[in-house]
């Protein structure tokens, strides 16, 4: 019979292990850029934080885990149904598992854990941040580009996103994509920062969805 998961490094490495063949793209990454500004003519939007979220999704080699981050507040600008200029804050204290039972023990174990100093370091940094920089279309896909910043590091990723308006709506929708942690200083168990491991490294890719729904202010 299971035993509950008692060691920390057990209970990280539930969500970070990603098998090979599932694994998002990464988003490209590179250095910090500058903020864009939207036209004068553009339209403000204000985040619905109820609908919004971020969904996170982490493997290891015999299965998976879950989960969500709020957003905490946002705004867009827009003009002709795209996004010009916008931030969204991310409100790291709300991380939560849905995949394993909440009376389970290892469900506080492992958001606990996440949020704790050796990861994201939610009691000084309990807010991470994303400022659009730009979009564009590559390949028939829609790029949106921006500078995320976590425990105050700050690094400009693109994801491929779609952006619908209804009325007075717009919902921003990413594909799945995966970052790397150790891009952010996130340290615990990366080969990045740490050598002779062995096989108790974890990986440094997190897979991400950002579903972003918005309201004409």
């Amino acid at each position: 019979m299971k035993t509950p998961i008692f060691k920390i490094f057990a209970v990280v490495a539930l969500i970070t292990f990603s098998s090979c063949g599932d694994k998002a793209k990464e988003a490209e990454t590179k250095e910090a850029t500058e903020a864009a500004v939207a036209k004068v003519e553009a339209v403000a939007y204000t985040a619905n934080t109820e609908k919004s979220m971020i969904e996170w999704t982490g493997y290891k080699p015999t299965g998976s885990h879950n989960g969500t981050i709020a957003i905490k507040d946002g705004k867009l600008k827009v003009n002709d149904n795209t996004v010009e200029s916008g931030k969204f804050a991310i409100d790291m204290a709300s991380i939560e598992v849905l995949d394993i039972p909440k009376e389970d023990e290892g469900n506080a174990k492992l958001a606990g854990h996440l949020m704790n100093a050796d990861f994201f370091d939610v009691e000084n940094h309990p807010v991470a941040n994303f400022e659009v920089t730009g979009i564009e279309t590559v390949d028939g896909k829609t790029m949106l580009s921006g500078n995320l910043t976590m425990k105050e590091k700050t690094n400009n990723i693109s994801f491929p996103v779609t952006i619908e308006v209804n009325g007075d709506t717009l919902t921003l929708t990413s594909e799945t994509f995966t970052i790397d942690r150790s891009k952010w200083n996130i340290e615990y168990g990366s080969k990045s920062f740490f050598d002779n491991l062995g096989d108790k490294f974890i990986n440094d890719d997190i897979e991400l969805k950002v579903t972003l729904v918005a309201n004409k202010a």
